[in-house]
C-alpha cells in the first residue's frame, strides 16, 4: 500500500457480510462530502453487527473512520484532529464534537492527534489500546496506518485490491 504516491486519497466502505470482509471503492479522491460518506454507511442495523464502516484517506495526511453505534447515531475517529486545514477534518470534528488539544498536540515528537472513536474496531478485534499505536505511529502515513489496520483485522488484500492505481 505504501505506493499509492504522495497525496492519494480514496474513501472505501468495508462491510462483512456473511463473515467474508467486502471492500468497496466509494471515491477515488477522499469523497469530502460528510453527508455522503455517511449516506454509505446505510441503514443501521441492515448488515448486522458489528456493522460496516467507512473509511476515507484524504492526501496521506489523515485519515477519517465512520461507522453506526448503538441507537443508529454515527460513530467516528481521525487519524489526526490537528488538520482543521482540511475540509474534512473541520467538518468530522464539529459534527462530532471530537475534543482537540491544540496545546499538546505540537509536542516534539510531532505524531498526530487521534480522536474521537478509539473502540471503532473494537468489535472487530481491534481494541483502543492496539489501535492507538497504529494511529500515533510518526513514520506511518494515513494510508499506511489504514492498511496496519487492514492487516490486524484480516482484509488488507481486499483493500489492497479496491485502491490499486
Amino acid at each position: 500500500m505504501s505506493g499509492t504516491g504522495s497525496g492519494a486519497s480514496w474513501a472505501v466502505r468495508i462491510s462483512r457480510p456473511a463473515g467474508r470482509w467486502r471492500v468497496e471503492l466509494l471515491a477515488e479522491d477522499a469523497g469530502d462530502e460528510l453527508p455522503a460518506l455517511e449516506r454509505a454507511l446505510g441503514e443501521p442495523g441492515a448488515d448486522g453487527w458489528p456493522g460496516p464502516f467507512v473509511v476515507v484517506v484524504d492526501s496521506r495526511l489523515y485519515f477519517v473512520a465512520l461507522r453506526h453505534g448503538p441507537g443508529g447515531m454515527v460513530r467516528a475517529l481521525i487519524s489526526d484532529a490537528t488538520m482543521q486545514e482540511w475540509l474534512l477534518a473541520s467538518e468530522v470534528v464539529e459534527r462530532y464534537g471530537i475534543a482537540v488539544d491544540a496545546e499538546g498536540a505540537f509536542d516534539d515528537d510531532e505524531t498526530g492527534w487521534p480522536g474521537g472513536d478509539l473502540d471503532l474496531f473494537a468489535d472487530d478485534g481491534l481494541p483502543a489500546e492496539q489501535l492507538r499505536p497504529i494511529v500515533t505511529a510518526d513514520d506511518l502515513w494515513a494510508d499506511e496506518m489504514v492498511a496496519a489496520i487492514a492487516a490486524r483485522l484480516g482484509f488488507a488484500d481486499e483493500l489492497a485490491a479496491a485502491v490499486a492505481p
